[in-house]
Parts: C-alpha cells; structure tokens; sequence
C-alpha cells in the first residue's frame, strides 16, 4: 500500500523525526542495527588489529543536530556500542559527518574549520579520526552509503 502523495507533506521532516525517536530507541535495538553495519564496514581494518587502541576505550560520536550521540568501544575485535560515557568525543553536524564519510571534503579541513570538533581525549579523538580518514573509498560504500545517500536526500526537505 503506497500513501496518497497529499499525505507526504504533512510527514514531518527526517531531522525532527530522529530527535523525537532516537532518544526512545533502546541501546538493545540500535546496536542490531548500527553494529554491524559498523563492523562489515571496517571488517579489514578490524582484522588487522587497526582498532585494537580502541579496546577498554570509549569514543562519542555526537551528531548535534540530529541529536544522535552513539558511544562506541572495541571487545573481542568488534566495535560494539556501550551506555558509558565516551572518554573523547567527535561532534558536529549531519552534514559534516556525511562529508567525513564520503570524502567530499578533506577530512582535515573539517576539523580545522571546526565544523566537527573532538573533544575530551585529543589523542584518542584523533586516532579515530585517522581511522575513519585512513579508509580511501570513504565509508559509504555498499548498504551504507546507500543508506547515507537516502539520508541525505530526505534531509534535504529540512532545507
């Protein structure tokens, strides 16, 4: 069953719709989901032990204004997400996430602009950074970026 388009507009927009359900999601839900995208996208990376600083270490993603703040850490070689407080934080806006993922723009420039800041633990903050940068096809490959281009098309209606 497809809606009448007359309805669409009435649906509100994906931002505002994330910032009221994100907070509902339980932990539980969101690492089926998150998880192992996560760990299919970085599977080498992981194996060849690149994560391995991670390990007893929590670092925050903080996507400010979606609202969306997901702790990660590694155990047993896979990034999982954990209700604990990450000892450095990267945060910024979705669209700067989603230019650190696709590689439209240099992920450095990003930081240097101050349009996503690490905070707390610098070097931790920064080995992750080079973690996620190190990745030369960027992260939306495959289910993810197709995922992340569908985000970035409804998010559009925020505009």
């Amino acid at each position: 069953m497809s809606l009448p388009l007359s309805f669409l507009p009435r649906l509100p927009a994906p931002a505002r719709l994330i910032r009221v359900v994100d907070p509902r999601v339980p932990l539980t839900l969101k690492r089926h989901v998150v998880e192992p995208v996560l760990n299919r996208t970085f599977a080498e990376p992981l194996a060849e032990g690149e994560f391995d600083a991670l390990e007893g270490r929590r670092i925050t993603l903080y996507v400010e204004d979606l609202g969306v703040m997901l702790t990660l850490t590694l155990e047993n070689q896979r990034l999982v997400l954990c209700r604990e407080a990450g000892e450095a934080t990267i945060r910024g806006g979705w669209r700067e996430f989603l230019c650190l993922a696709t590689r439209r723009e240099d992920p450095d420039a990003l930081f240097f602009q101050r349009r996503l800041l690490i905070e707390g633990d610098t070097e931790l903050g920064l080995m992750v950074k080079n973690l996620l940068d190190s990745r030369e096809e960027g992260l939306a490959q495959g289910r993810l970026g197709e995922w992340l281009v569908r985000m970035e098309r409804m998010a559009r209606r925020d505009d």
